[in-house]
């Protein structure tokens, strides 16, 4: 490789040095932290700092002699420019959990050699599938070290800001009575322990904050539960002595972050400790005291959370209303930049919806990166705008913008598709193909428990009538003031298991899409809550839900082809549009008040 052109060529040239010096074969890099997190704290964006591909989800292998990078269709487009010119060659994945880069160690990586990996940040399940794939195949794994400390003399530091409460009224349950409902799931297992390392299951429990990943409101923190106590495991000076006072009265206890390893080695023979194995890493379970018995099974914070109660879901209907009074002031403001003929960028789209929503009460920030497309960007679904490349928008085309915000009530997540100047025809044929999966799955009953992955075709379904197919989820779950996605339910293509049952209270989005590389990209996203549906036959086959749509902004009906629409499509989007201006009228005023009432009209 020629490092003289590219640090990332260096940085896995200095890589493959130390794998030769310590025997090793090859390294996985995974995109994690010990929290197995979505969005990462600095120190632990290794993937991203070896490679130069900044997309939120890939697996990198830097063996010997050539690197890899593993990614989905979401980031094929995206990550082929990144990697250009450092030498790492882009393997193309069907989704995000496979694990095509385990099939490939398996059979790159000669027998006797040695695969390494932070057992630190690979989850428990993973090592588990990783380990059985290498033994077969006669190769050792080594998970007792971390090479990156070798070549990243500047790796950050951990995140130090302060933690605060989540406080009443949009914190309706408090911390005392979320531990009481933890220990009664734990009681349900037989356990005496529970280790909990998820960030937001960690928030949710003890109704706490932080910043110290961004765009989720979540602290790095470990929480092991006991009958009668808890001890949160938090750097140093993240918590003040007077929350610390408070977390004291409910029997919590503050412990430094570096010693949850050695607490659950400290565990007796009499105690039973319940893990989630898709929610540890390996490297804490290894950790577990010997002859401490193990219960595997899904943490329960994770399902108390997705289930919001009635008090809750109050606050995200108001969350909802605030942020769409700030998505009409921003597309008023914006269709008239448009129309003066002012120059605008994808960054200013960004800049302005930021900074529209920052002037809502209750918002603390963006729920993740702003996406705004404009043509081929919105082709890339994870696609973000950056000063070095970002697209004018100028011409004709569509305009994709998929944003959202934290606020102390609620968590949002919005996509929607405006037209730019002249609209063709296929433009408007993949818009209202999209519009009706959007309406079709919205529109859906179902018994009570229903996995959610087989809700994901009825999102399908029109786009494949035309043989048309995208390659991401149709949906996930959203938290509560806290992330953005969120388990255990997905309307996607996953093989189901029985945590991913729809019950009351649960928020997820729904948001097909068309993507056409180099050309255009729609998807409309809304979000929707579980709600009980009263059927003619209620009762008679059971409990039904059906979703209330939460989210509340206009779908642009310029872009709709309307002899692909039927005339119960049509009355459920009318109906849809005076509910967005009956519950956003009295927040918005002037030209923004005029743009609602024009964007609602009925069709």
């Amino acid at each position: 490789m020629d490092t003289r052109t590219s640090p990332i060529r260096l940085r896995i040239s200095q890589l493959q040095e130390v794998l030769v010096r310590e025997n090793v074969q090859a390294l996985l890099v995974p995109s994690a932290d010990p929290h197995l997190s979505e969005y990462l704290p600095e120190r632990w964006q290794g993937r991203q700092w070896l490679s130069g591909f900044t997309g939120s989800m890939a697996t990198l292998v830097v063996a010997q002699d050539r690197a890899v990078l593993f990614a989905d269709s979401r980031y094929w487009v995206q990550a082929a420019a990144e990697l250009a010119g450092t030498g790492i060659d882009l393997e193309k994945i069907a989704t995000g959990a496979s694990l095509a880069h385990i099939d490939w160690l398996a059979r790159q990586v000669p027998r006797g050699a040695t695969v390494a990996v932070d057992g630190q940040v690979l989850g428990l399940s993973m090592a588990k599938a990783l380990q059985g794939a290498l033994n077969g195949a006669g190769v050792h794994l080594r998970t007792d070290i971390d090479l990156l400390n070798n070549i990243w003399p500047d790796r950050p530091s951990l995140p130090t800001q302060p933690v605060y409460e989540h406080l009443a009224p949009q914190a309706t349950v408090s911390r005392a009575d979320k531990l009481a409902a933890v220990r009664r799931g734990m009681a349900d297992h037989g356990a005496t322990q529970h280790f909990v390392s998820t960030v937001d299951d960690i928030a949710w429990i003890t109704n706490l904050r932080g910043s110290d990943v961004t765009y989720n409101p979540v602290f790095l923190a470990h929480l092991l539960i006991a009958a009668d106590r808890a001890t949160l495991f938090i750097g140093k000076g993240k918590v003040d002595a007077a929350l610390a006072a408070r977390l004291a009265q409910d029997g919590v206890a503050l412990a430094p972050y570096a010693q949850a390893g050695a607490a659950l080695a400290a565990l007796q023979a009499q105690d039973t400790l319940l893990v989630d194995p898709r929610r540890i890493t390996h490297g804490l379970r290894a950790q577990v005291a010997a002859g401490c018995a193990v219960i595997e099974a899904i943490n329960p914070s994770t399902l108390l959370k997705s289930r919001k109660s009635a008090a809750d879901v109050a606050h995200v209907r108001q969350a909802m209303a605030q942020d769409g009074a700030a998505m009409c002031e921003f597309y008023a403001w914006f269709e008239a930049a448009l129309a003066r003929g002012e120059r605008l960028s994808e960054i200013s789209v960004d800049e302005h919806l930021s900074a529209a929503r920052a002037r809502r009460p209750g918002f603390v920030g963006l729920s993740f990166p702003t996406i705004a497309g404009f043509n081929a960007n919105g082709a890339m679904p994870h696609y973000r705008a950056s000063e070095e490349s970002h697209a004018q928008i100028a011409g004709d085309g569509l305009l994709l913008i998929d944003s959202g915000g934290q606020y102390l009530g609620g968590t949002t997540d919005i996509t929607r598709v405006w037209p730019i100047g002249q609209v063709s025809a296929a433009m408007k044929r993949d818009y209202t193909l999209v519009l009706k999966g959007t309406m079709n799955l919205s529109r859906a009953r179902f018994p009570r428990g229903t996995l959610s992955p087989m809700l994901d075709s009825l999102a399908r379904a029109p786009l494949w009538a035309e043989g048309i197919e995208f390659g991401h989820g149709t949906g996930h779950g959203v938290g509560y003031f806290l992330n953005v996605h969120e388990g255990p339910q997905s309307i996607s293509k996953a093989i189901p298991d029985a945590h991913m049952a729809m019950e009351p209270g649960m928020i997820t989005s729904i948001e097909p899409g068309v993507y056409r590389p180099g050309q255009w990209g729609v998807r409309i996203e809304n979000l929707v809550l579980n709600v009980a549906a009263d059927t003619a036959e209620a009762g008679t086959f059971g409990e039904f839900l059906e979703f209330e749509t939460l989210t509340l902004c206009p779908i642009d009906t310029r872009c709709i082809d309307m002899s692909l629409m039927r005339a119960d499509e049509v009355a459920w989007l009318n109906g849809y549009h005076a509910t967005v201006r009956e519950r956003l009228s009295p927040l918005v005023q002037g030209v923004a008040l005029a743009w609602l009432i024009e964007r609602t009209q009925p069709i």
